[in-house]
């Protein structure tokens, strides 16, 4: 109902935002279980996140990190954190001295917000997400019903870029990523979030809903976010989601009994099944440009010289402005500066990795280091948490192509850093006199 509200109204969205807002922080602030609302707000803004942005319903650009920042925030305040946790707050430290190269060689046209928080966003709300959940213990079925809260407007965005472009093959023009078929937004960010949404219900395939309807209902719309994120053209999200699909099932397939094997087996020939059909309809959908995307072709069968679409270029370019400035880096939100003096282009990196590198220079390797080594020592040391490493791929694979300009890698990185209790009951109250 929300997506067809958001194609025929979309200046209703803006009120709608709002009153998830709202709605979220007063059952924080008002319920007694704090921990799984801060959780479940955070959850719902960042699988709306990207719905806000294609149907305009937002103040600042980055409100939902913002949002997912603040709920995070009273979480913290009404529950403190983990002396452990400290960890993301020394991650944090270790990016301002680059917030300082960039007040000594700012640019007279350059603005404090628009160029040091948007790209500090990404990182200050992984930080508040991370604190809050380091060394939480939460209950499978709430941590299910968490994952949910993700997919419920990932359910809005299907139906809103299908009302968008009922006629597929109007809109296609060739092989490049397609923003007509992505709500009029952004295909990298959008293929990214459906891909998320793809995995979270495929692992539903496995972990199955109590209710039969729901289940395959769920099932069904898993097959529609695949296609249409297929129909973005970008390929970043889809390869992302199939990485994470097969770590899944092979942590699962490892983990269980020789029957629990056998039917994660024929499921998983199932699913390769309805795969190739579901490939198959794209391609006829699309006169077969799906197709030459994916094998790196124009449209008329040629092999692109560049893979990467660019990405690798713009890499480079970070890699030699750290090596100029391997200490402090080049300073924060410099990097587009840098790509139009030696590129002639006006972009924002795709890469947290290199861009970490770039513009925090010695600093950003250390942050890297902590961000890397914290959650895989949580893990050895006997943190429980099937989704782990899943989650850990999506971080790392995603912030590779899109860097971090949506809330979603920094939220996944904190679910990592849960401990999920698979007790099926809940214990009771220990009571003394």
């Amino acid at each position: 109902m929300i997506g067809f509200l958001a194609y025929f109204s979309r200046s209703m969205m803006f009120f709608y935002a709002l009153g998830v807002i709202g709605y979220f922080t007063y059952l924080i602030v008002a319920k007694r279980n704090k921990a799984q609302n801060v959780i479940l707000a955070a959850a719902y803004m960042t699988g709306a996140e990207v719905f806000f942005r294609m149907t305009k319903a937002f103040v600042f650009y980055e409100t939902g990190k913002y949002a997912v920042m603040f709920f995070m925030l009273l979480g913290i305040f009404y529950l403190g954190f983990k002396k452990n946790a400290l960890s993301y707050v020394i991650y944090i430290l270790l990016l301002l001295p680059a917030v300082l190269v960039f007040l000594d060689v700012i640019a007279y046209d350059a603005n404090f917000r628009t160029n040091v928080l948007f790209n500090l966003s990404g990182p200050l709300c992984l930080c508040l997400a991370a604190v809050f959940c380091y060394g939480r213990t939460i209950r499978l079925q709430d941590f299910l019903k968490v994952l949910d809260y993700i997919i419920y407007p990932l359910i809005s965005i299907v139906v809103y870029i299908t009302l968008y472009t009922p006629n597929i093959q109007d809109v296609i023009t060739g092989t490049a990523s397609n923003a007509e078929l992505s709500g009029g937004y952004g295909p990298n960010q959008v293929a990214t979030v459906l891909g998320l949404g793809v995995f979270l219900l495929f692992s539903r395939l496995l972990i199955p809903y109590k209710n039969k309807l729901v289940h395959w209902t769920m099932m069904f719309i898993m097959l529609a976010m695949a296609y249409r994120a297929l129909l973005t053209f970008s390929r970043g999200g889809v390869m992302v989601s199939l990485v994470m699909c097969i770590a899944f099932i092979v942590i699962i397939y490892l983990n269980t009994s020789l029957k629990t094997k056998a039917k994660i087996s024929v499921k998983a020939l199932a699913i390769v099944g309805v795969a190739l059909l579901l490939w198959s309809y794209t391609l006829v959908q699309t006169g077969g440009m799906i197709g030459n995307r994916y094998a790196n072709e124009d449209s008329l069968g040629r092999e692109k010289a560049d893979v990467t679409t660019g990405r690798a270029d713009l890499l480079l370019v970070e890699i030699d402005a750290f090596k100029e400035n391997p200490f402090f880096g080049i300073g924060v939100g410099q990097g587009k500066f840098e790509f139009m003096e030696e590129m002639g282009i006006k972009s924002a990196s795709h890469n947290e990795f290199s861009r970490m590198l770039s513009e925090h220079g010695s600093f950003g390797i250390l942050a890297l280091l902590v961000l890397i080594l914290v959650p895989l020592i949580t893990k050895m040391n006997g943190r429980k948490n099937i989704y782990f490493y899943p989650f850990f791929i999506f971080w790392g694979l995603t912030i590779v192509t899109t860097s971090m300009r949506i809330a979603a890698p920094a939220f996944i990185y904190a679910l990592c850093l849960l401990n999920i209790d698979y007790a099926s009951k809940k214990k009771p109250a220990l009571l003394r006199k």
